[in-house]
């Protein structure tokens, strides 16, 4: 599962300015797959960094792995094309820099497990509602692991 999407790419840059990125055939849209060719590129490095501190690929992704993905799959939109925009590259270079840091320790990730999302989970059910327990005795109707 990538990082990020072509849809958060769009947030950031206008079709028309994609469209001039990637569209090199010159049919007038935006080539998906030169968009998706950066989003990998980008995940890919972002993993270079992160596997030296976390399991990658990321299943649930946090916000500035997230945010990374989009900064650097837009450098590379750009760089295919064009000399970088100033902004572009900073971003780009600050974003690097972060991924240095959290590949040495200086800096966090974020919340990269479920518990750490325990609270946008939306149930009805609590802990009390377990079915299976240890250490009661059962009555017939819910389960436990006392006879194994």
């Amino acid at each position: 599962m990538p990082y990020s999407t072509k849809p958060d790419i769009q947030k950031e840059i206008s079709d028309d300015e994609l469209i001039g990125l990637t569209d090199d055939e010159g049919a007038g849209i935006i080539n998906d797959a030169r968009v998706t060719a950066a989003i990998a590129r980008a995940d890919a490095m972002i993993d270079s960094y992160c596997g030296q501190v976390a399991t990658v690929p990321f299943v649930i992704v946090p916000a500035v792995i997230k945010q990374h993905s989009i900064t650097v799959a837009i450098y590379f939109i750009f760089s295919r094309r064009s000399a970088v925009p100033e902004i572009r590259r900073k971003n780009y270079e600050d974003a690097i820099s972060h991924l240095k840091d959290i590949a040495a320790e200086k800096a966090t990730i974020g919340a990269t497990t479920t518990a750490d999302y325990e609270d946008r989970i939306l149930t009805d059910r609590t802990r009390d509602d377990r079915t299976i327990t240890m250490g009661k005795k059962s009555n017939g109707n819910s389960g436990t692991l006392d006879n194994y």
